[in-house]
């Protein structure tokens, strides 16, 4: 984590900088903003990425028994064989 002072940051190499590493923007040496890399990520990624609700699925979801591979292959074989 890259830390800057306001006076001496550059919103262009502040925005560099972020996309390698998190920089923390400080007045007075306290901090007061954090600038985050996106690039590369498309709109969705960054509102799922924010969002509360898709986290609580998430984590609803990561509760939930799971199938193997080969569990699911059998059942879809007999889905299948369904007349």
């Amino acid at each position: 984590m890259k830390v800057v002072g306001l006076e001496q940051a550059s919103l262009d190499t502040c925005v560099n900088d972020a996309q390698r590493e998190r920089v923390v923007i400080t007045r007075n040496g306290k901090p007061i903003a954090l600038i985050i890399g996106v690039e590369g990520m498309d709109r969705e990624q960054l509102e799922l990425g924010s969002s509360d609700k898709f986290w609580r699925l998430i984590a609803e979801r990561r509760t939930q028994k799971t199938l193997s591979r080969s569990e699911l292959e059998q059942r879809i074989d007999r889905v299948k064989h369904l007349p």
